[in-house]
């Protein structure tokens, strides 16, 4: 890999975005979300890409769990994408912002019914007293709502963290890896640097 410098990371990210949608055998959108709670204290977990472009990375969940609290008091978070048939890693750190309504509508929308019925029967990240209580819930929820429209939950909407920084990681032999950065100037230009890996 050669530095870039002179090139959008959104166009690098999407070349290797692409490529990682043709080879990775599970699923190239899940990343790592690292949020950090009242105390200061790491909490990470694996989420799904829905949607990305120059102004973020979006991803949907409960604002009631754990992960919606974390960024309720403190809007910041990273990402890692790993791509391991690649060898190769992003990195994304930033604010975070909630997306608008009429966004997480139309990507609700655009999810199957079980799901729907999934975000009003999961109370995430509660106590759950066991798998039972939460088939109860599902099917309490599939009575209620029948045949007909399903409507986004208040409490679930979308999050899109807003990149301050970009890394592309590239792997090579020996632990030589290949290590680029991107983040913006006061303009909202960015500019790459390679790093030591």
């Amino acid at each position: 890999m050669t530095l870039p410098k002179d090139k959008n990371p959104f166009d690098f990210f999407a070349e290797w975005y692409e490529e990682a949608a043709n080879k990775e055998p599970f699923d190239h959108t899940a990343m790592a979300l690292a949020t950090s709670d009242a105390n200061g204290l790491p909490n990470v977990r694996m989420v799904l890409l829905k949607g990305w472009g120059p102004d973020g990375f979006v991803f949907y969940s409960n604002e009631e769990s754990t992960k919606g609290g974390e960024l309720a008091g403190n809007p910041q978070a990273a990402l890692c994408f790993h791509w391991k048939q690649l060898g190769r890693q992003v990195r994304i750190r930033g604010a975070v912002d909630v997306i608008s309504a009429e966004e997480s509508d139309a990507y609700y929308a655009s999810r199957d019914r079980g799901s729907r019925i999934g975000a009003w029967a999961s109370k995430q990240s509660r106590p759950l007293e066991g798998r039972f209580a939460l088939e109860k819930e599902v099917a309490r929820y599939a009575a209620k709502f029948g045949v007909g429209t399903i409507d986004r939950p208040d409490y679930w909407h979308g999050y899109r963290v807003v990149p301050q920084s970009i890394e592309f990681w590239q792997h090579r032999d020996h632990r030589l890896h290949d290590r680029v950065t991107y983040v913006p100037d006061q303009d909202g230009n960015w500019a790459g640097e390679w790093l030591y890996p």
